[in-house]
């Protein structure tokens, strides 16, 4: 009887089931879809420094999906107790009948399980389908071959998603009977018969409230743009998100005291027809739901920059990766290394022999350790030199107070590297890149790390402050301002200042700080290039790094392929990461909102069925429905996106060389149809349902 009862219930409740259901499918295919990737990957060919890459993305996915998990299953239980209130009536007549508190509960219990079943396989054959278009994905991420593609299906990833979401319906199932054994008879009866009690705020406090709110928001937003450079550690961070977290919940507190009163002031808005209702509703809605809006804006807020800030970082990490990748391996090695120094804070102790080796060129040492130099071509090896009477503070000169005070993250004491001209025009025309004359007495600053070129201008646009002295003598520099260059491949610009000088500067054999080989691999095919990349890579079968193991000498370096294996893998793991964490703030934000309105739409039936006895029709009541559900829903995402143009632009500040402003556009574009899809979805969910609601006699 009970088992017929809660089937025939759900069926005719199936439209308060419609913002439920759609938050448990979307929430297990997601789930399922980024917890299968680890059988996903077993299918791509790659290297095994790119497998390493995917198995740590797989492991981080992991754990954050039990911090899914938990946002997920709050989830569902709120969407639950929207459910359960829906439904206060029914249960008071079943309490009448002579139906107890436990039979009750049975019946809710069952339907439970009818949701959850039906939810759960659609949501993982709907994610099974994703998975296979997620395959697609992380193969061009990872620029992985897919010739040898099949359909997967993750057995793992399906009983992990059953465990975790079998887990949270328990929890919803005791939260159910928990709720129903609270219940009186009386309350249940009238429980269409009671509203939230409104609060009217004095609209000057309310104003002065918005006012102070907004300048405290204006604060917080200078801090992060204007003043992001004196932001160089977590503490300092804090005040400003503090700020803003605040000022969102003041505005949404403040406007429902006076924003009704300002639309009032203007009769032909307010009094057009169904305004009045439409913006008494909205103001009422404000006033009863400031902490749930303002947390929605501020997860809206962190979806948008989430998604926009990873996808523009990945975007530029990969139009970038060819250009500052010319040659297929760099190589350096300190040189003059004296008997004792520090290293990581750690005074080591040299050996002869290591003394003796970082006298000499990388080209020797590795001839001296068995390799065969005929296996590389295009060998270009330069010294590079530094100085103490030559600091990072001693260019900035005059300005050096001025720019401590602004930056003071930067270590100021750090030698200056120094390249003489020639020494760079060979690395120069090895890299494709622009060569340089000097006379001697100039200098050039090259630097491709756009914060620091920017700083560095500051003294080569002054005349009286661009002088150096180096080796006892003064050198002007060339140009007002920095030349773009670098001399060691990078995952993006990072080249923060190199000084090249005359060939005939001044530098001492001890102020040699290192030396620097550039090579091109001297192979054929694909085959040959990775039999030369293993020499330097896999350190357990290479003759040469265990000879320069076993001699403890320090050769360093990294070849083309680790740097892009390297910058792809840690720009796909940010963009998986946030895509899933943006995704789930998303669902969390929206459903919370319908499920909000919805609740209003059911409170407020009988005021819909007094517009329709006072003469509205149909299509009035659903157009003041439908404004008062867009306006809902587009507040707290209008601040959202306020918020995610000043929190862009902090996050591409910190991000500085490896993300730029110019990468923006196809990210945010990205950005919007995700949150157009989701968001609109649960939109018109709700625009839906509330219609149904309404209606009901």
């Amino acid at each position: 009887m009970l088992f017929k009862l809660s089937f025939e219930n759900m069926k005719k409740s199936i439209k308060d089931y419609g913002i439920y259901f759609l938050t448990l499918v979307l929430g297990v295919a997601i789930f399922y879809m980024f917890n299968s990737l680890d059988s996903q990957q077993a299918m791509l060919e790659v290297s095994e420094s790119t497998r390493s890459m995917i198995q740590l993305m797989i492991s981080m996915l992991g754990m954050i999906s039990v911090f899914v998990a938990i946002i997920l299953g709050l989830l569902i239980v709120y969407a639950n107790n929207f459910l359960i209130n829906r439904r206060k009536k029914e249960f008071g007549i079943y309490m009448t009948l002579g139906m107890g508190k436990r039979q009750i509960s049975k019946i809710i219990l069952l339907e439970t399980i009818f949701v959850g079943i039906v939810s759960l396989v659609v949501g993982i054959v709907i994610g099974v389908i994703g998975s296979q278009f997620m395959s697609i994905l992380v193969a061009k991420l990872f620029e992985a071959d897919m010739s040898d593609y099949t359909f997967v299906f993750s057995k793992e990833a399906c009983i992990k998603t059953c465990i975790y979401f079998a887990v949270m319906y328990l929890a919803v199932m005791i939260f159910n009977t928990f709720t129903i054994s609270r219940y009186k008879l009386i309350n249940l009866l009238n429980a269409n018969k009671k509203n939230e009690k409104v609060k009217i705020k004095n609209p000057i406090i309310s104003v002065l409230v918005f006012i102070f709110a907004v300048c405290m928001l204006g604060y917080a937003y200078y801090k992060v743009t204007a003043g992001a450079n004196t932001i160089d550690t977590i503490d300092k961070l804090l005040p400003p998100v503090l700020m803003g977290v605040v000022s969102t919940v003041l505005i949404f507190w403040s406007l429902s005291g006076f924003i009704l009163k300002v639309l009032q002031m203007s009769k032909k808005i307010y009094l057009s027809g169904t305004n009045m209702f439409v913006l008494r509703q909205i103001n009422n809605k404000i006033n009863t739901t400031v902490i749930s809006m303002s947390v929605i804006c501020l997860m809206l807020f962190m979806t948008i920059t989430v998604l926009s800030s990873s996808l523009s970082l990945r975007n530029t990490m990969q139009s970038e990766i060819t250009e500052v990748t010319p040659v297929d391996i760099n190589l350096y090695k300190t040189a003059n290394l004296p008997e004792k120094y520090k290293r990581y804070g750690v005074e080591v102790t040299t050996t002869e022999e290591q003394r003796q080796d970082s006298r000499i060129t990388i080209q020797e040492t590795l001839k001296n350790n068995g390799f065969d130099m005929n296996l590389l071509k295009d060998v270009v090896e330069i010294p590079v030199y530094a100085t103490n009477d030559l600091v990072l503070g001693d260019f900035f000169g005059d300005k050096a107070d001025e720019v401590k005070q602004e930056y003071k993250q930067i270590s100021y004491d750090t030698a200056e590297q120094i390249v003489k001209i020639s020494d760079y025009n060979k690395i120069a025309k090895l890299y494709g890149l622009e060569e340089y004359e000097l006379a001697d007495d100039e200098y050039i600053v090259i630097c491709d790390f756009d914060s620091m070129t920017d700083l560095r201008n500051r003294v080569l646009n002054d005349d009286d402050g661009n002088v150096l002295t180096i080796g006892g003598k003064e050198y002007h520099s060339k140009y007002k301002e920095c030349k773009e260059g670098y001399i060691v491949m990078s995952t993006s610009h990072t080249n923060t200042g190199i000084i090249l000088v005359p060939d005939n500067c001044n530098l001492t054999e001890n102020e040699k700080e290192q030396t620097l080989l550039a090579a091109n691999y001297n192979a054929k095919t694909e085959e040959d290039a990775e039999k030369i990349e293993s020499i330097f890579v896999e350190n357990e079968n290479s003759e040469l790094m265990k000879n320069l193991i076993d001699k403890n000498i320090e050769l360093n370096g990294f070849t083309k392929k680790q740097i892009i294996e390297a910058s792809v893998g840690i720009a796909t793991i940010v963009t998986f990461i946030a895509i899933y964490l943006g995704i789930i703030f998303l669902i969390a934000s929206a459903a919370i909102l319908a499920l909000k309105q919805l609740t209003e739409s059911s409170d407020n039936k009988q005021r819909y069925t007094i517009l329709r006895k006072i003469g509205c029709d149909e299509r009035m009541i659903n157009q003041a429905l439908f404004r008062q559900i867009g306006i809902f829903f587009m507040m707290p995402l209008i601040l959202a996106i306020i918020h995610s143009v000043f929190g862009i632009k902090f996050v591409i500040s910190m991000m500085a060389g490896l993300a730029s402003s110019e990468e923006l556009i196809p990210s945010i574009i990205a950005t919007v149809v995700i949150l157009g899809v989701i968001y609109g979805a649960y939109f018109m969910a709700t625009y839906t349902g509330s219609k149904s609601i309404i209606k009901e006699e």
